[in-house]
């Protein structure tokens, strides 16, 4: 049985409760963390205020970013690109269950 974590995270101003496995906790803080990084970075050289335009960006940055890799025939980044799946993965669940 895999074992599980029990952690919250903050995204855009709100707290998320999000069941994980031990060994992804690294993993998705490291995601929050590039994306409260992201959403800064947009709030400030575009003139964003609104959360919810900020991260709609992210998420089309993102998306890019996987369509690129997808493209791509590169051995080296199959492991980056399911690194990202996962990651989407779990922005998905984290914002389905914000709404």
């Amino acid at each position: 049985m895999k074992e599980t974590l029990k952690i919250k995270v903050n995204i855009a101003g709100r707290a998320y409760p999000l069941t994980i496995e031990r060994h992804e906790e690294e993993q998705v803080r490291k995601a929050v963390a590039m994306i409260q990084s992201a959403m800064q970075r947009f709030e400030e050289r575009y003139a964003v205020g609104d959360k919810q335009d900020a991260l709609a960006m992210c998420a089309l940055q993102l998306a890019n970013q996987m369509l690129g890799l997808k493209g791509s025939d590169g051995k080296d980044n199959e492991a980056l690109l399911g690194r990202l799946q996962s990651v989407q993965a779990q922005l998905d669940a984290v914002l389905s269950t914000g709404n």
